[in-house]
């Protein structure tokens, strides 16, 4: 098992290039199912999900080329067979992706429950009611989900009692095969599903209200679409921990290859703290901040604060001026890293989904371990700071979605190594 080893108080200066966004390209993966023309997705981050998914579909029967390292070229003919099985869906809970896919193209499919982060409960029954909405048979067995629709979906209107941004992405995935209109109503405003439904269209699919709570989709009568190939859009929250290495370093970074428009509560949150930012068409730019400011923060669905930068505000808020309060409203278990924030020196109390933390305190290097993928972008970012060394374990977190990130904090001057547990 990994580990990273990181000296702190290391001046950083420089720029980092952002990845394709993770939570963009495994929906895509997931759609190519409903295609059986050949499928070139370009800027594919080099994480272990989307390494998890594209063996899912090859394992499902898609025939699967690398072209370069970040460019796949995906053809789902014909498939073997349409069960996911557990031995592959258990290591990420995206895999619930192929769900709506497989149903909608080949009327039947078994689905392993997902496993994933320990981050709360994320329950997959708004996916399975939406699939019966329109129209689909679902039975759990042995940890299987059953699905079924031996005459085809039909479109209906599927309210969200929660926001789920996997339960939209589904449903719009099974809807674009359906007959007839569906309505996706409280559906999940993302970046990640703006892209999926332009995906969707460049198949045929007419999608109206994308961008907003309410979905209309014309299903495609056929027995599959056409997909044009497509650009994974940069990660928004890989962006934005690197926004947080230079603001809890004090160090002035250029964040390279964003779209400023998908970080504004990000960086709303920077400049209320104190920090200057040139932000461009395609790049941010953080000065250092004569004086960082306590903040509050709750986590919101897009547009709001999102809770996957909620670690990472938790470690910069140790290094600013006064009190800072952090709530969770989206999941129940995610302030595991502040245990460990603690052991580096952070001063954090927890009541229910509320974190207080004290700020101006002085970290000291420590072994540390990560509970989740944000997590460990947070203990990272607390590393950077601390007096002395740093060791962070169970990192395989953190590979499940940062691409190279040793390799990027480096080129900036920090000193980290990846090293291996005895």
């Amino acid at each position: 098992m990994d580990f990273l080893e990181i000296v702190g108080q290391v001046p950083l200066k420089g720029g980092v290039e952002i990845s394709g966004a993770k939570n963009s390209a495994l929906p895509i993966l997931a759609a190519t199912l409903l295609s059986q023309q050949e499928v070139k997705i370009k800027s594919l981050p080099q994480v272990v999900d989307i390494k998890a998914m594209a063996l899912l579909l090859q394992n499902l029967g898609a025939n699967l080329e690398w072209l370069d390292p970040n460019t796949l070229q995906i053809r789902a003919k014909s498939l073997r067979h349409t069960e996911a099985t557990y031995d592959l869906v258990r290591k990420m809970r995206a895999s619930i992706l192929v769900l709506g896919p497989l149903l909608a193209r080949f009327k039947e499919c078994l689905v392993s429950l997902p496993g994933g982060c320990a981050i709360g409960a994320r329950p997959v029954d708004l996916h399975l009611k939406a699939m019966q909405q329109l129209g689909a048979e679902i039975k759990i067995e042995q940890g299987y989900i059953h699905a079924k629709a031996p005459k085809g979906l039909k479109g209906n209107d599927i309210l969200f009692d929660k926001i789920s941004v996997t339960g939209t992405e589904n449903a719009l995935m099974a809807a674009s095969l359906a007959k007839g209109i569906t309505r996706i109503i409280n559906a999940a405003k993302e970046p990640e599903i703006t892209q999926l439904c332009a995906f969707l269209q460049s198949g045929g699919v007419e999608i109206h209200g994308v961008g907003s709570s309410e979905l209309k989709i014309r299903g495609v009568e056929n027995d599959a679409l056409n997909l044009k190939g497509i650009q994974i859009i940069p990660d928004r929250i890989e962006a934005g921990t690197y926004l947080c290495v230079g603001a809890i370093t004090n160090s002035q970074l250029k964040i390279n290859r964003i779209i400023p428009n998908h970080l504004q509560a990000i960086t709303d949150k920077l400049i209320e703290i104190g920090f200057l930012l040139d932000i461009q068409e395609n790049s941010i730019e953080i000065y250092p901040a004569k004086k960082r400011q306590a903040f509050e923060i709750t986590t919101k669905e897009y547009p709001g604060f999102p809770t996957d930068m909620q670690a990472q505000f938790m470690a910069l808020a140790t290094q600013c001026l006064g009190t800072s309060v952090i709530e969770e409203t989206l999941f129940e278990n995610r302030f595991m890293h502040a245990s460990e924030l603690q052991r580096l020196g952070a001063n954090i109390s927890l009541k229910t989904n509320v974190a207080t933390i004290s700020g101006s305190t002085e970290l000291t290097g420590s072994d540390v371990m990560a509970t989740d993928l944000r997590a460990s972008s947070a203990l990272i970012l607390a590393a950077l700071v601390a007096k002395g060394v740093s060791r962070v374990h169970r990192i395989y977190h953190l590979d499940r979605g940062y691409e190279r990130l040793e390799d990027k904090i480096n080129a900036l001057g920090a000193k980290v190594v990846r090293l291996k547990e005895k």
